[in-house]
């Protein structure tokens, strides 16, 4: 990953700047830099993944333009190819292209024409305009505000970098573009106009190349590549198709608690089969408890599942960090949104499931995708999430919604059958239930966390947080304990967060009060 901070004027000093920007330099500690430029103020933190060299280093500038991108453009080599007659490359770095490809079609044909993970701001001195994007999945962190003194409009990788010189910060939506003031979108995957007749082999095959084409343009990295491992299916997946992939062992992480592991047996399993560079790591109750308020920081969130599932992601990432010379990490978030998790089998049709799987697709940004960016970026590595590639969401989200509902037995049988027998894996693996991550690193570590608000909070805390936060109040300890640490880092900006992370209680069987999928009446043998 790497963190970017730009203010559409020259108002501040670079010193109030440069503190700022300090706020997302973790996202990239091997090239730091700050510059007045045509007007504006631009602040870059680089994590060098493509081109190690220092040509690759931001902000871009070319014909009167300046242009910060954080972000993977995996159709890099089509682009420049497109871009020969009209431009010639100085550096290996793959947003470069960028600039170039605006000036001959546009922000709106050029966002349509990026295959990639990508948040961008780049000023067109020409046209006088400030121009931004942010991919269709929201892969990218963005967020934007506007400046305390003269009210220009301001972009950062994260909130926190415009906490301190921005009001009205807000979350830029995926699958947008910013242009003379308007928010246009020009991607919204969520939004499915047809759906396709494929018969259930050519869904299985359909989904089986698509992924493994998407983790085959993941692997472009001029840094070394991981993988998080959990012995799930997603996870696991993207391993065993990234392997076929590799001469030699790829290096996969697992994380568990000291006191029941769940994952860690089922990783290991995984990991002995693909025959991976196969590493644990154990976390304690003080781990979790010792990070809390540093992973809510790191989060910009108050959701309960969201803070739970990114303890050990983010534990795991630091290990990884502190440990290894990786730099790039494959991770199996998006398929749930696509395929069921636990509570869609309660869809009382097939329209309420395409219903509730579009709702989970746009709000993809707050929820899982917001975990895994930060618990990775915090960390100086970067994310890529084959899942969430274009193609293979456009073509998951039209397939017949009734065909993925679970009427078979199995949840996500659809995505499992295209692996079915093509030893990928064995399908003791391939079609094992599994817990939901915050779960699946240990039952005691959601336990852990329960009992600690327990032993800070009261029964009227909670009720009286009704009104201390109006605005989705907590409803027990331990959510208000995260509200409690949120409010401190970012005042008044619950906002950032649509509401908390829960099944959809207007179904039977889900009108729940936890998040984890634990007090689902069909949990059975998930995580065991």
């Amino acid at each position: 990953m790497c963190g970017f901070l730009t203010v559409g004027s020259e108002e501040f000093s670079l010193e109030v700047f440069d503190e700022a920007l300090g706020a997302v330099q973790g996202r990239g500690p091997d090239q730091c830099g700050y510059t007045y430029g045509l007007g504006k103020t631009w602040g870059f933190n680089r994590l060098a993944i493509m081109d190690l060299t220092s040509d690759g280093m931001q902000p871009f500038q070319y014909r009167g333009c300046m242009l910060v991108c954080n972000g993977e453009i995996y159709n890099y080599p089509a682009l420049k190819e497109n871009l020969k007659k009209d431009y010639k490359c100085y550096s290996g770095s793959d947003c470069e292209i960028l600039i170039p490809l605006y000036l001959k079609y546009g922000i709106d044909v050029m966002s349509r024409m990026l295959d990639g993970e990508f948040a961008l701001v780049l000023y067109d001195a020409m046209n006088k305009k400030m121009v931004a994007a942010r991919d269709p999945m929201g892969i990218r962190p963005m967020f934007y505000g506007y400046s305390n003194e003269k009210n220009e409009i301001c972009f950062a990788s994260e909130a926190k970098a415009l906490m301190k010189i921005c009001h009205d910060i807000m979350p830029f939506p995926p699958g947008h573009y910013y242009d003379n003031g308007e928010f246009v979108c020009f991607n919204d995957l969520s939004d499915v106009k047809l759906i396709h007749t494929d018969s259930i082999e050519e869904i299985a095959y359909n989904l089986r190349t698509k992924l493994e084409k998407a983790v085959e343009k993941r692997l472009q990295s001029d840094a070394p590549v991981g993988y998080l491992l959990s012995g799930g299916l997603d996870s696991s997946l993207v391993c065993a198709i990234a392997q076929r992939m590799h001469d030699k062992p790829i290096r996969t992480f697992a994380i568990g608690m000291e006191t029941d592991p769940i994952d860690l047996k089922y990783a290991k399993q995984v990991a002995d089969y693909l025959g991976t560079d196969h590493t644990e790591v154990i976390m304690t109750k003080d781990d979790v408890l010792g990070n809390l308020r540093k992973v809510i920081k790191a989060l910009e969130t108050w959701d309960i599942t969201t803070i739970r599932a990114s303890m050990g992601m983010f534990l795991l990432c630091q290990y990884i960090h502190e440990n290894t010379d990786l730099k790039v990490i494959l991770t199996g978030e998006v398929s749930d949104e696509l395929f069921g998790y636990k509570y869609t089998d309660f869809a009382p049709s097939p329209e309420a499931f395409q219903k509730e799987s579009q709702k989970r697709i746009k709000e993809l940004y707050m929820y899982d995708v917001l975990r895994a960016d930060r618990c990775i970026s915090a960390n100086a590595l970067e994310g890529r999430v084959p899942f969430a590639d274009i193609d293979f969401v456009d073509y998951a989200m039209r397939i017949d919604p009734a065909k993925k509902m679970n009427t078979y037995g199995k949840g996500k049988y659809l995505l499992r059958h295209a692996f079915e027998g093509m030893d990928y894996l064995p399908d003791d693996i391939l079609f094992r239930e599994k817990a939901a991550f915050s779960d699946a690193v240990g039952h005691s570590m959601v336990d852990y966390l329960k009992e600690y608000a327990d032993s800070l909070y009261t029964d009227k805390d909670v009720e009286n947080a009704k009104e201390k936060y109006p605005y989705c109040p907590p409803f027990t300890k331990e959510s208000l304990l995260y509200r409690d640490i949120f409010e401190e880092y970012y005042p008044g900006q619950a906002k950032w967060i649509k509401d908390f992370w829960m099944p959809n209680k207007e179904w039977e069987g889900c009108d729940v009060d936890d998040p984890s999928a634990r007090v689902l009446k069909n949990y059975g043998d998930s995580g065991k």
